[in-house]
């Protein structure tokens, strides 16, 4: 009999890339792994590891068994999220990964709301960009994502993820008060060829989606100053060091000295949405958590689709 532990840790090691890196996901040491991994090569007879260098590679019959591994452990996590769970009770705990703004703007609200009316559901938050939380969900490292998708920079999701839309934002170019566009009721890129910008850290998709409105100019934005929190964008903005891109959803207000002004041809919108594993369709915990969300998200002053 295939032990169920030994056939997990195989799988996170062929998705993870190493020993030490499944151990780091598991929570045990690499050592715990490496035992785990030595007990299903004696229950099945086959070599799943092989060195190479400094790390492993799985055998080709390891290959063949972590994708056994991957199904069955699919098929368990749709048997706890459904069968084993009371629809009309939400319990245990989800792990959800949001983007920082959904963090204030959607989640926070949502955490506040199930608190008082679901006790019982217990849900840790982790901050990390869109790239990094879908590679959580479709890892198992986490239950629920949200992300977003900028409409000139598309999010991939892995085909065992479903996304589920929640709202449409939209970000706009905050300018200091005496800026000479201050006054202007929307803008188009050409009349911010010349500013110096504030932006999110480089790689990151909120900075892409601003090289992106330059694209088709053939030019690059002139970016002095790289931090990941808009807060600190509108600080910058409004000492008059710099302009920025920065989104509705989860914006506080601004400051008298800064002004939004809205971007044209092409209005900057992201899709914020959430993702999960297809197995974890029915759970009573996701559609909880969804169900809140969208209910939030249709209450804010964001762009109707």
């Amino acid at each position: 009999m295939i032990d169920i532990s030994a056939l997990r840790a195989l799988v996170a090691v062929e998705q993870h890339g190493s020993v030490v890196a499944a151990s780091d996901v598991m929570g045990f040491s690499p050592s715990a792994i490496s035992q785990q991994i030595k007990k299903l090569e004696k229950q099945t007879g086959v070599t799943v590891l092989e060195r190479s260098g400094r790390g492993v590679l799985l055998t080709e019959r390891g290959l063949a068994l972590a994708g056994y591994g991957r199904r069955i452990m699919g098929e368990l996590e749709e048997l706890q999220a459904t069968l084993l769970a009371d629809p009309a009770k939400p319990s245990g705990l989800l792990r959800l990964v949001a983007f920082s703004t959904a963090c204030r703007g959607l989640v926070g609200p949502m955490l506040g709301r199930i608190a008082a009316a679901h006790p019982a559901l217990g849900i840790t938050v982790l901050a990390e960009d869109p790239r990094e939380a879908v590679q959580r969900i479709a890892s198992g490292e986490a239950e629920l994502a949200v992300v977003h998708n900028w409409n000139s920079v598309p999010l991939v999701i892995p085909e065992n993820l479903v996304h589920e839309d929640l709202c449409i934002d939209q970000a706009d170019v905050l300018v200091n008060s005496t800026h000479a566009l201050a006054a202007s009721t929307a803008v188009e890129p050409e009349d911010l060829l010349d500013e110096t910008w504030i932006s999110t850290p480089a790689g990151a998709i909120c900075n892409e989606a601003l090289l992106q409105i330059f694209a088709g100019l053939g030019k690059v934005p002139n970016i002095h100053i790289y931090d990941p929190d808009f807060s600190t964008h509108i600080a910058m903005v409004e000492q008059g060091v710099a302009v920025a891109l920065v989104p509705r959803l989860g914006r506080p207000p601004l400051p008298d000295g800064v002004v939004a002004i809205p971007v044209i041809r092409p209005v900057q919108q992201r899709s914020v949405g959430v993702v999960y594993r297809k197995t974890m369709t029915a759970s009573p915990n996701i559609r909880l958590a969804v169900n809140m969300l969208r209910d939030i998200a249709a209450e804010l002053p964001l762009p109707r689709s």
